[in-house]
This record gives structure tokens, sequence and C-alpha cells, in this order.
């Protein structure tokens, strides 16, 4: 017995953990400055912390009370209903709740390149299809409307990312205005913010409340620092937000992640703390690194190294883990998280020395 023809369907190349590569250098984790997947180096709200333990004794009942305390929280948060906040385990599986909701056999998403490979994966587990418009190094990675209407084509749903990852630019309230101005009626625009903490521009929501064709994805995963809890949500227009009851599975997120979720939001200094950290991290790679890099509004930096397997291996080997954009289709690119101070120094002289 075979499950069905899962060939043409790729899989997600998630960056490498510190346990993953310290068994193949046989050297201890604990020696390993991990900087490839985008978690936050400060670790998570302390107020989270303790909000999971405190719950951890009661993990045999659902999460039915602390899923609507955060539903409510987060509703209030960015003056919506309730109805319109999405919860999810991760951002990725939010994707999955609105594909669910919107997509028949046949419907397309239209996703950037480069960009996060989950948008068309999910769109083709739930049996829609993928086109994609171009973003470009030449162009300093400019989410441009013209290059998104050009390559649009009557897909259900539009991905814009704010800030962008693995390259950092951002898309602005009148450019996502355009696009979805420039699509038919029955076309959701979609504005990816999990890293939307990080960057100094006003957070696309707004348009949330004002339209019936626009969403935004947000998560705990970055600034919050729980993406080990898989926390996100979306949040979508009015008009069939409640089409989310149908769609999502029961208890969409988990006891300890709804409470860390709530304890998290109340933990205002360790958001501003994170920001802080990342945004001199930033700048210090920004000055400090022999590379191309380009402006960024996340927790990282895109440099250009030349071959970017070779350097990343070689990072590896002197104990600084940093992603190979080589999935994303930048094979001369590094993507390298904001670590703390001292280790955004070592990151730096690491990849110095090897490029």
């Amino acid at each position: 017995m075979q499950p069905r023809d899962l060939s043409a369907y790729s899989v997600y190349q998630a960056g490498r953990g510190n346990e993953e590569v310290a068994r193949e250098l046989g050297v201890d984790p604990e020696d390993l400055l991990v900087l490839s997947s985008n978690e936050n180096p400060l670790g998570p709200s302390p107020k989270a912390v303790d909000a999971i333990r405190a719950a951890a004794c009661s993990v045999n009942t659902y999460p039915k009370a602390s899923h609507a305390d955060l539903t409510e929280r987060l509703a209030e948060r960015w003056a919506v209903d309730a109805e319109q906040v999405w919860l999810a385990p991760g951002g990725d599986g939010a994707l999955d709740y609105l594909h669910r909701a919107l997509l028949s056999p046949g419907d397309g998403v239209l996703v950037p390149t480069p960009g996060f490979s989950y948008y068309a994966m999910s769109a083709r587990y739930h049996h829609g299809t993928a086109s994609t418009y171009p973003i470009e190094k030449d162009d300093d990675f400019a989410q441009r409307p013209e290059r998104v209407l050009s390559a649009y084509d009557g897909e259900r749903i539009v991905y814009l990312i704010s800030p962008h990852s693995p390259v950092g630019s951002e898309v602005s309230t009148d450019a996502v205005v355009e696009i979805a101005e420039g699509t038919d009626e029955e076309t959701l625009v979609v504005v990816d913010e999990a890293y939307a903490e990080f960057a100094d521009s006003a957070s696309k929501v707004a348009l949330v409340r004002e339209r019936d064709d626009v969403a935004v994805l947000r998560t705990f995963s970055k600034a919050y620092g729980l993406a080990g809890l898989r926390l996100g949500y979306l949040l979508a227009p009015s008009a069939w937000a409640d089409a989310y009851a149908r769609v999502n599975t029961p208890f969409a997120a988990n006891k300890l992640a709804c409470r860390a979720g709530l304890a998290a939001l109340d933990d205002e200094g360790h958001v501003e703390r994170s920001v802080e950290a990342a945004r001199w991290a930033r700048e210090y790679m920004h000055d400090h690194l022999d590379a191309r890099t380009w402006e960024s509004a996340g927790n990282f930096v895109l440099a250009e190294v030349g071959d970017a397997s070779a350097v990343a291996d070689a990072c590896g080997r002197e104990g600084v883990v940093v992603r190979d954009c080589t999935s994303f289709g930048l094979p001369d690119c590094v993507r390298i998280t904001c670590g703390t101070r001292e280790g955004t120094k070592r990151a730096v002289s690491v990849v110095n020395h090897v490029a």
C-alpha cells in the first residue's frame, strides 16, 4: 500500500538546528552559534515561561478557554471582531486554514520568488496551483506593484511579504492598496507580517478593517520568541471571517501556546529589547561584513558571499550556522539572523574569514 503520488511536492527546507549540525560535526551543541532560522536570541518572554509553567499541570484538559481568551485579546489589540482572528499552530497552519477556506481544486495562488516556499506547498496540498512573480537583486528586491500585477492571472490569493525573508524589503501600504485594486473581486491579497515587529513602518492590519480583500498573517515565533510552541494567526476580512469555524482543526492552538501568547502580549519590554537587539545587529552587519548586504527590516541580513553552500559549510566548521539561500534561488547569498552583540560580532568575523 502506498500514499498518493507526492512526487510533484517539494520538501520544506528549514534552517539547520544546532543539534543537527553538532551531530554532523561531532561537537557539543552548546559550542555552536545558530543564526540560520531567525529565532530570537534573547529567548522567550520570561512572562511566557512563567505562564507555561503555571498551565503545565492542566494540559489534561482541552484549550477551549485559553483559545477563546487569546482570540479575544488579539481582536481587541487589532480592533477587529473575534471571528476575524484565525489562531493556528504557527503561521504555516494559518496558511493551511486559509487555503481550505478559499481554494477550490485548480485555483491558483501568486507568490514571490524568492520567498517562503510553504505558500505554494500548502496551496498544492489543498489541490491548488502556484505561480510566481519575481523580486530581483538588481532592483534591491523591491516588491513593486507593477511586477506583481504583470504576473497576475486571476489567482485566488496574492502573497506579499513585509518584511520579506530572506531579503528584508518591505511593501508599503499604498502598494498593497494598488495591488488589491488591480486584482479581481474574488482575489485576496495576503500580507505576511511575521517580522513586522522589527520594522519601523505601520502594520497593514488597518487595511483589514477597511477592505474585504486584504488579510494579514502574523506570528509569535520571532519577536516574542515562541517559535517552539508554533503559534500564529491570520486576521481575515469580516465578510467571510466565519469560515474559520468550518475549516480549522479542533482547538487549533494548544493550551501552553495560548497561555504563553497571552503572557507574551503583556511583556512589551521583552519585545522592545528584542527589537533593539535586532536593530543593533543589523547595523553592525551592514557596517562590518565584507560582503554586499541589503537593507533589512527583519531580524536578519542577506549577504552576497559567492558560493553560499561552501561559505555556510565553512562557517559551520567554525561553529557558526548561517542559512544557505540556495533553496531560495539565491546560490550566492547567505542569510544571517541577528544575534546577541557578542554572537553577531562572532558571526561577522567568521563570515569575513571564510568568504
